[in-house]
């Protein structure tokens, strides 16, 4: 089975709709409705075990609205932003929950969030929007090691046997997951420029092209 793009058909390139109620837009809403659950069950009763639980039907949802969208035909152009989006936000959530319940250091936060700061500010200054980019294979492996590693990070906060066990697999995974965001990172810096720029460049030839064109 594969695990990235599974669903899609062979030889047959996935066409974004206009539609806004999707089932991958739903599982995508209700996936980003679990976080404050995880934060109140961290903070409050601090419920590692049902925190868990959510995660893991957090992540499962992150699959399978791909699975879904691809296989059915329900891909959208909401979707396509949607998706990504509230991947990144449940992470920093979480990462923030973490945070104030002791779990790890402000430096994990950081680490996470600093790329998507730059990220942000570089396509609010090339689009003032969003820049509409393809999810890159690393952007992928990226959220599955964070999303895999962070209930494992929770887990070994229970009473059980192997939780040291799991604690370390639990910082490997994080690690490579936030090497991978980093790297993630890099790559969509230079491609929001290089989008940013055509663009401009675009625009800037309309303009030369006589009155006819300016206001294109």
């Amino acid at each position: 089975m594969r695990v990235f793009g599974a669903g899609a058909r062979p030889g047959e390139s996935p066409e974004h709709h206009d539609r806004v109620l999707t089932v991958p837009n739903v599982l995508t809403v209700v996936r980003f409705m679990g976080v404050p659950l995880f934060m109140w069950l961290v903070l409050g009763p601090r419920e590692y075990g049902w925190a868990v639980l959510v995660l893991g039907i957090m992540g499962g949802t992150d699959w399978v609205d791909g699975y879904v969208a691809r296989r059915f035909d329900q891909t959208s152009k909401l979707g396509r932003v949607l998706d990504p989006a509230a991947d990144r936000l449940a992470l920093m959530a979480v990462a923030l929950t973490l945070v104030l319940a002791g779990v790890v250091q402000w430096w994990y936060l950081a680490a996470f969030i600093v790329p998507d700061i730059v990220l942000g500010v570089t396509s609010l200054f090339y689009f003032r929007s969003h820049p509409d980019l393809p999810v890159s294979r690393i952007g992928k492996l990226r959220t599955a090691l964070l999303l895999v590693g962070t209930p494992l990070l929770v887990l070994s906060k229970l009473p059980i046997p192997g939780a040291a066990a799991y604690l370390a697999l639990a910082w490997v995974l994080l690690v490579l997951g936030l090497v991978g965001h980093w790297i993630a990172g890099y790559n969509y810096f230079w491609a929001i420029v290089r989008k940013g720029r055509g663009v401009r460049r675009g625009r800037q030839a309309r303009g030369a092209g006589g009155p006819g064109e300016a206001g294109l």
